[in-house]
């Protein structure tokens, strides 16, 4: 399965756990509350000043 920018974090997490410590190096350290399982990948860069494209790239390996 291939992650996209557009995936909710909560799908995200659910599909593919093994991300979750990308997420929390780029400083996502709320992965189980209820608004950032909701945001999108891209959003969740935005707020932390992540390149989505970079992260998607280190997940999808």
């Amino acid at each position: 399965m291939e992650v996209t920018k557009d995936m909710l974090i909560g799908d995200l997490l659910d599909a593919k756990p093994d991300a979750a410590p990308y997420l929390l190096a780029m400083g996502m350290h709320c992965l189980g509350c209820p608004s950032a399982r909701g945001e999108t990948l891209e959003q969740a860069c935005m707020v932390h000043g992540v390149d989505v494209n970079e992260l998607l790239s280190q997940i999808n390996g």
